[in-house]
Formats: C-alpha cells, structure tokens, sequence
C-alpha cells in the first residue's frame, strides 16, 4: 500500500492544538505524520506498533551486518564442531 506522504504533512502548530486527533489519526491509520517547522520537514509521528517493528528490522539488520562482517573476516565455525562442543559443555555440567 502506497502512502502519499504529502498528504500527511503537518505544521507543528497544527500538531500542537490537534495532538489527540493526530494521535488518533496515526494509531489507526498507520500512516505517519511529517511535522514540519518553520517550513521544513524535521520529525515524524508514528504509532508505536511501528516504531517497534522499524526497531526489529533495524536490530536484525545489524545481525546481518555484523554475520556477514565475521564472514569475511573468517571468524566462521563448522556446524559440526559447534554443536559437537555444545555436547561436550552439557555433558561436563550434568557430571
């Protein structure tokens, strides 16, 4: 679903006197507001199921980036020898 941003750009002053209604406006449309000031962009309101979700791709992302950095720095095990040394580890301390 394409969102024309353009028609969810608000000045802040609008936002400050329709705060609820903008609120209202964002949790259940799940479209963002750009809040603009002194005629340039310079925030976004957005509901948290969002934000939230933004954050999880974002700290998955990092996973992948730090993954494929150990990649190509060699730093990279054989499932095998992994999961081999995990027994060990368990079976030293069930002993």
């Amino acid at each position: 679903m394409a969102i024309n941003l353009r028609d969810n750009v608000k000045p802040i002053s609008y936002i400050k006197t329709n705060a609820a209604q903008m609120m209202k406006y964002v949790n259940e449309r799940k479209n963002p507001i750009i809040i603009t000031q002194n005629g340039e962009a310079k925030a976004v309101l957005i509901d948290i199921e969002t934000y939230q979700d933004t954050e999880d791709a974002f700290a998955l992302l990092k996973l992948l980036q730090l993954s494929e950095k150990s990649i190509k720095e060699g730093k990279v095990y054989d499932s095998d020898q992994v999961f081999s040394e995990l027994r060990k580890k368990i079976g030293q301390m069930n002993e």
